[in-house]
Parts: structure tokens; sequence; C-alpha cells
């Protein structure tokens, strides 16, 4: 798939969030990438570039104190890897549902939810 029909999925994807998502997510940069860098494995640990589907950098929403914001900040990012996404999805279809699962993956991390919690939130 080339990358302005992968962004499409991501656009239509984010636009179908549930409205507390959209409502409380502020200063993210959405990001397709083929691969991770190694800069962004060394972040989470990931040996193999092929493993990583997406990827929060930022500080998480609860974790900001009162003087956040107060100067100029760079917007968090998060980053979904569409070759590492394409590998595990056997149709467009599946492609769709995994491009939300990844974002709402990411999107817990953003708002400081731990793996686990994610996880149990069935993401």
């Amino acid at each position: 798939m080339d990358r302005t029909e992968f962004e499409r999925i991501v656009d239509e994807c984010l636009e179908n969030l549930p409205d507390f998502f959209k409502q409380n997510i502020d200063n993210v940069h959405f990001v397709v990438e083929d691969y991770p860098t190694e800069e962004q494995l060394q972040k989470v640990k990931v040996l193999s570039k092929y493993n990583l589907l997406g990827l929060y950098e930022g500080i998480p929403l609860k974790y900001r104190n009162t003087g956040y914001g107060m100067h100029p900040v760079m917007p968090d990012k998060i980053t979904l890897f569409q070759k590492n996404i394409e590998s595990v999805s056997r149709s467009v279809e599946i492609l769709k549902m995994k491009i939300r699962e990844v974002l709402m993956h990411e999107i817990g991390h953003y708002f400081g939810m731990t793996e686990e919690e994610i996880r149990n939130a069935g993401y």
C-alpha cells in the first residue's frame, strides 16, 4: 500500500476515535514511517526494527505539572510504522483494525497508561 493510502486510513481512524479522546488530545503530532530509527528502538529496548508497530514519545498527560506549557513545548509524537503494521495484516480490513489498535495503544501511553493497563483495556 502506498503511503498516501495508509495515511488516509490513519486519518480516518483518528476521526473515528471516541469523543473523550478527541477532546482531550492536545499538541500531538501523528507520523507514519516505514520503520523505527535506532534511537527509537533504544528508547523502548526493542532489538529488531521489524517488531515495533507504534511508538509514543513525549510527556504523558498525567505526568505534566502546572508549569507544562508555560514556555513553548514541542508536540508529543505518535509514530506508526507502516511496514511493520502491514506485515501483520493479511487484508485491508485487518490493516484498518490494526492501525486503530496501534493508535489506541499509543494514545493510552499519551494519557499515562502502562503497558499492562493498556493490554487490560483491550489494546
